[in-house]
């Protein structure tokens, strides 16, 4: 196993990737600990799109939701609302805009604050275009359906999560800029 990572490492034709390769999977960095968690919820999030967009398709019949009261995904989920924006279901638009939120957490290495600053700063305006994105999307479904959809509520979760995590890189980052 280890020859064979070690030839996928040859194959890098970016120089610096073997460097940021260590440092993103085991560097112990001023930022990396937040980056990792923020990647985590944003994942938990692109998990929920990805169920809801297998209902929105077709593929699944049914979105299942634990036995509470005003849980109804399949009402909210397949509502006209749903699938209103660019004639396309709302969940896929979802994995889009969440895997845009991953590449930047995930691109450059610890430094990044000072190196390009611009990267820590696009990632918490992201994070917060997706709080209130999320926010809103959670009104909407009170306020149009009467219900919520549980996989909806945990993404909105896990991105409410992220948003704190950012704060420090951000603060590094325009501290940078200000020098």
């Amino acid at each position: 196993m280890r020859k064979l990572a070690e030839k996928f490492d040859d194959w890098s034709s970016e120089p610096g990737g073997r460097e940021l390769s260590a440092e993103l999977r085991h560097g112990t960095g001023e930022f990396l600990g937040n980056r990792r968690k923020i990647a985590a919820c944003v994942m938990v999030a692109i998990g929920s799109m990805s169920a809801i967009s297998l209902y929105q398709l077709g593929i699944l019949k049914h979105l299942p939701e634990p036995p509470i009261p005003r849980l109804d995904a399949d009402r909210v989920d397949g509502s006209a609302d749903a699938y209103a924006k660019l004639h396309t279901p709302d969940a896929v638009l979802g994995l889009h805009s969440y895997s845009t939120t991953l590449a930047l957490a995930a691109m450059g290495g610890d430094d990044r604050s000072r190196s390009h600053p611009w990267i820590p700063l696009a990632l918490t305006g992201k994070l917060l275009f997706d709080a209130v994105q999320a926010g809103k999307l959670t009104v909407d479904q009170w306020t149009k359906h009467r219900a919520f959809c549980s996989w909806c509520l945990l993404a909105a979760t896990a991105t409410f999560a992220a948003v704190p995590l950012m704060i420090p890189e951000a603060r590094a980052a325009l501290e940078n800029i200000r020098d």
